[in-house]
């Protein structure tokens, strides 16, 4: 009888051990943090630091970490802003840096100059820490450079030519531009204009203070209706949802000698939004649209439950492993924005795709 419970007992530790090592080796999305523009850093600690916008309102931003890429860590608030900061209030995309030994936050939010009593005044500024949960405490009084416009989504590229890159989002606010789109739009009386946002890069002085020489438009909006860009990237204004065309949400990296732009179009609040990425073999381009785009949207018209899936960044792991993180939505999450992160790859003709957006369990991702 001894023996019998004995070997019952063994049986199922067994069972528990096997189930937890199966837990452990599988995840599902959307992981549980509710941010917005997610961005992972892949630290020299062999950890990973997620930062995002905080859908609370939070005058700054908060950390997660991991070790694995599917348990994480609140590590509480890293970024605060003060009295004495640029910035004002909502504080967007932020994106983190490890260089010589220290951390830079790369952030957006409206700046305390507004003479004009202006709608929207988002620049771009920079936090620097000792570590990459913060504290982060701001290395300038003022945004890192003014164009003249509103401008959000940083994103840097550290190139092989030795240059740093930045990369910005110009705001749709008060930038009517008339396209074929927008004649439709104002004959059919559904708008009267309408508004979109352009992706721009500029050369950045490396001690992050300043920029080299002229912003280059890169990437905005199809102006011809027979663009085979225009119907995704068009499907907000067409639908009659909102009088303004994205293209935001940028991050940029090179894969054998390509640069790949990805980007996300239409409305951030709503089930269209979706990313798309352009080529080039220059970091300030002219960039060239995939013909597959998009390479990631809702998947609701297959039966899924996920909308408004965009602004996302490339993790590659060591291993070569790439993986895309994003946000999106789910009927669970309602409005609130969560974080999914899918395998993706470039395949040997050069496409970029993404293997998502999914909510079903998928294996973890290898970490060597």
């Amino acid at each position: 009888m001894k023996k019998i419970l004995f070997l019952t007992a063994l049986f199922s530790a067994f069972l528990f051990m096997s189930c937890n090592n199966k837990a452990a080796k599988t995840f599902a999305n959307p992981i549980p943090v509710k941010f917005g523009d997610p961005f992972i850093l892949y630290a020299s600690d062999g950890k990973f630091y997620m930062y995002g916008t905080d859908e609370s309102g939070l005058a700054g931003f908060k950390c997660h970490s991991s070790t694995d890429l599917t348990h994480w860590t609140d590590e509480g608030v890293a970024y605060k802003a003060d009295t004495s900061s640029w910035g004002t209030d909502m504080f967007w995309a932020p994106e983190v840096y490890e260089k010589n030994g220290k951390y830079y936050m790369f952030y957006s939010s409206n700046w305390k100059e507004n003479p004009n009593n202006e709608e929207e005044i988002f620049r771009i500024g920079v936090a620097v820490s000792d570590k990459p949960t913060g504290p982060f405490t701001e290395m300038y009084d003022h945004p890192i450079f003014d164009p003249g416009y509103p401008i959000i989504d940083a994103n840097l590229l550290f190139d092989k030519n030795g240059k740093t890159y930045l990369y910005y989002s110009r705001c749709c606010y008060k930038h009517p531009v008339e396209s074929e789109i927008s004649k439709k739009m104002k004959d059919e009386g559904k708008f009267q204009e309408i508004e979109e946002s352009w992706v721009y890069g500029v050369e950045m002085k490396p001690d992050f203070s300043g920029i080299i020489g002229e912003p280059v438009c890169l990437l905005q909006p199809p102006y011809k209706i027979d663009d085979p860009q225009a119907e995704w990237e068009s499907r907000s204004v067409l639908s009659g949802e909102i009088n303004r065309r994205w293209t935001e949400g940028s991050f940029i990296f090179e894969h054998d000698g390509t640069y790949y732009m990805m980007y996300s179009g239409n409305y951030y609040k709503g089930e269209h939004y979706a990313v798309g990425y352009a080529t080039s073999k220059s970091p300030l381009g002219p960039f060239v649209k995939a013909d597959n785009n998009p390479v990631l949207e809702k998947n609701t018209l297959k039966g899924g439950i996920v909308t408004g899936t965009g602004h996302n960044m490339v993790l590659s792991l060591p291993n070569g492993q790439m993986y895309c993180v994003y946000h999106g939505r789910t009927k669970d999450s309602g409005d609130a924005r969560v974080v999914f992160i899918d395998p993706m790859e470039i395949t040997s003709d050069g496409k970029l795709i993404v293997h998502g957006p999914t909510t079903t369990p998928q294996p973890a991702p290898r970490l060597k």
